[in-house]
């Protein structure tokens, strides 16, 4: 089988120029429009409508603010194929919360139904995301403590970075998009951290086993190689984790969706930054390491009369 021979290192100034300009803009979007943050961060109430043939979002929407739902036309309202309408609002008052579920179903002459309506107050919200925000505190430096271990402290640092711009990526996809964050989210956030640092671990294993008997070639052009070498491996796993994840996109219902969403972006951000952001990075850095600034001295300049 022949290998491929993709200059990938030697285009890594459009990699950064494309994650510079991604994450840029998502910034922006997190600066100015900001997250929307479910009831389980923020609190809320979650209502759920048994409808018939003839009731519209639109119509629930009205009956709220008859109701005297404060945000009734800022409510998020999901409806599904069984005829379902799940409702969002901010309103935390659990009583006043079941006095309007019991008013749209009056209003709208709804089929009886049981009052489902979950309340969640402001301070578990705040348990939700300081819960969130210690389980990926923890899981990084998880990940610095076992690289460094296992391979060199550049490589664990520069693994971090690229989780760090993978999850700024998703969530400025998000405040683009105006997708709703929820502990979906969060879960997805953690799980793609796995994913991309299973990626990045693949090609850095490369070029440490490469590197330990580097002669005649630069560092950037050993790494180059060695990313070529796993390039299939990584085209293959990447496929087959993503492609599962976009078909639950697409057919999923909408409390999937969530999850798969962030997922997708996840995954495919996560493959990049592995050799795209990473590896050059990683590879720019050893090059200012005496022994691998030498071969560059060398090498690189009989590449260039070679050319």
């Amino acid at each position: 089988m022949r290998r491929t021979a993709i200059d990938l290192m030697g285009k890594r100034n459009w990699f950064f120029l494309a994650s510079a300009i991604i994450i840029v803009v998502g910034l922006i979007s997190l600066f100015t429009k900001g997250l929307v943050f479910g009831i389980e961060f923020q609190g809320g109430t979650v209502m759920t409508f048994q409808a018939q043939s003839g009731v519209s979002a639109e119509g629930i929407r009205t009956s709220l603010e008859k109701a005297g739902v404060a945000d009734a036309r800022n409510a998020t309202i999901q409806s599904t194929q069984d005829g379902t309408f799940l409702v969002r609002t901010t309103e935390s008052d659990p009583t006043k919360a079941s006095d309007a579920f019991t008013a749209v179903v009056a209003d709208l002459a709804l089929p009886a139904q049981d009052i489902t309506v979950t309340t969640i107050g402001p301070g578990w919200g705040r348990s939700v995301t300081n819960s969130a925000l210690l389980a990926l505190a923890i899981s990084i430096l998880s990940i610095l403590a076992y690289i460094s271990v296992r391979f060199e402290y550049k490589m664990s640092l520069i693994a971090v970075l690229a989780l760090v711009h993978d999850a700024i990526i998703v969530l400025g996809v998000y405040s683009l998009f105006g997708r709703e964050v929820t502990p979906n989210t969060m879960a997805a956030l953690l799980t793609i951290l796995g994913y991309s640092l299973y990626d990045t671990i693949v090609v850095f294993h490369r070029i440490r086993e490469n590197s330990r008997n580097l002669q005649k070639q630069t560092f950037m052009q050993m790494a180059n190689e060695s990313i070529n070498q796993v390039l299939m491996r990584w085209v293959n796993t990447s496929l087959t984790s993503v492609v599962p994840v976009i078909c639950l996109l697409v057919f999923g219902g909408e409390t999937l969706k969530d999850f798969a969403f962030a997922l997708v972006v996840g995954q495919l951000s996560g493959a990049y930054s592995s050799v795209g952001i990473a590896s050059p990075i990683y590879a720019l850095w050893k090059e200012r390491e005496p022994k691998f600034q030498a071969l560059k001295k060398k090498y690189a300049k009989e590449t260039a009369k070679a050319s």
